[in-house]
């Protein structure tokens, strides 16, 4: 891997500006995350992740995109169908586990497919929150089920679909954002539940997953562990709990760093993920200002960061040989009259 920073990006519209251009060209992020804003018609995605590529001079840069299915789903039809929300999948699980289990599978199989074939290689998924009663809604229908080990068994079945298929998951909000009682893109959540709780509940389907090649962290606070700061930015969350009592020794990305649950400005912001022990800081909306005080602070990947980068990307495999038009069908006949987005 060549000289790459400690930064996954994004960018502001559906094509490169020059400012922008120049600025990837020298900074060399890891990675970028396109959104809705970055998505217009097949060429046009293509041609914005190959020059996003070019940048940086690494034709297999991993590109990223939050595509769950349900609300959170950036490609859209005509360029991805629209697909169901993960708790209709568990729903159906708890109607007849096979079936739950094979359309796991199917639905990220089939996201694989959609998003192959424009040149991600990356999908923000499997969630493996764990909402509770009267948890705010960010995560809601987001997440398989309410109980752990239904989240487990169909992120694991997410996950290997989106293998299956040459794209990279990224498990999270690692280690749990399904407690959370505030919505961590707008004011920091607090957790007070007891760590035996958590352990059982929150933290149950990353361990389960530990294997998995990246995860991203959760903007919350757990008060049971680190009181003062969130996981993101918390050493003892990251080296007790994701990286000890979890067990996960992939990429650990941050969640957005421009979330209002994070205080201080980017540089601030930035040098605290860092500190606690985040392999790559996360930035996504596009806004030059902000990237660049980030990028001042990101290092290069080295050390235990740049072999997890690694590793990562060596689980990039070739698709398997299942039939596109068979699997959709499958699909479809497995999730008929499931609510979509």
């Amino acid at each position: 891997m060549s000289e790459s920073k400690a930064l996954i990006v994004g960018v502001a519209g559906k094509v490169l500006g020059n400012e922008e251009t120049a600025f990837l060209r020298g900074e060399r992020p890891w990675g970028f995350i396109l959104f809705s804003r970055n998505i217009g018609e097949a060429d046009q995605v293509r041609d914005l992740i190959a020059a996003l590529r070019d940048c940086v001079g690494r034709p297999g840069a991993p590109v990223f995109v939050d595509q769950e299915g349900g609300r959170v789903q950036r490609l859209r039809p005509p360029l991805a169908p629209s697909y169901p929300p993960a708790a209709a999948l568990g729903a159906l699980y708890g109607r007849d586990r096979q079936a739950g289990l094979r359309a796991a599978w199917l639905m990220s199989r089939l996201h694989a497919f959609d998003l192959a074939s424009l040149g991600f290689n990356a999908d923000c998924l499997p969630v493996l929150d764990v909402p509770v009663e009267g948890a705010h809604d960010v995560i809601g229908d987001r997440a398989y089920g309410g109980d752990p080990e239904t989240v487990a068994v169909l992120g694991r079945a997410a996950a290997e679909g989106l293998l299956a298929g040459g794209v990279l998951p990224v498990i999270k909000h690692i280690p749990g954002h399904g407690r959370a009682g505030a919505d961590s893109h707008l004011s920091l959540p607090r957790v007070d539940a007891a760590l035996a709780d958590l352990r059982r509940h929150d933290f149950a389907p990353f361990r389960a997953l530990n294997d998995m090649p990246m995860a991203m962290t959760a903007h919350v606070v757990y008060g049971a562990i680190d009181s003062q700061h969130p996981a993101t930015t918390s050493r003892r969350v990251i080296d007790e709990v994701i990286r000890g009592e979890i067990g996960f020794d992939g990429l650990l990305m941050s969640d957005d760093v421009s979330m209002q649950a994070l205080s201080g400005d980017f540089a601030a912001r930035t040098d605290a993920i860092l500190a606690a022990g985040c392999d790559v800081v996360l930035h996504c909306n596009g806004v030059m200002d902000e990237m660049r005080a980030v990028a001042e602070r990101a290092p290069v990947l080295s050390g235990k960061a740049r072999e997890r980068a690694e590793r990562a990307v060596a689980k990039l495999q070739a698709p398997d040989g299942t039939d596109e038009g068979a699997a959709r069908a499958k699909f479809a006949e497995l999730t008929a009259g499931a609510a979509v987005a």
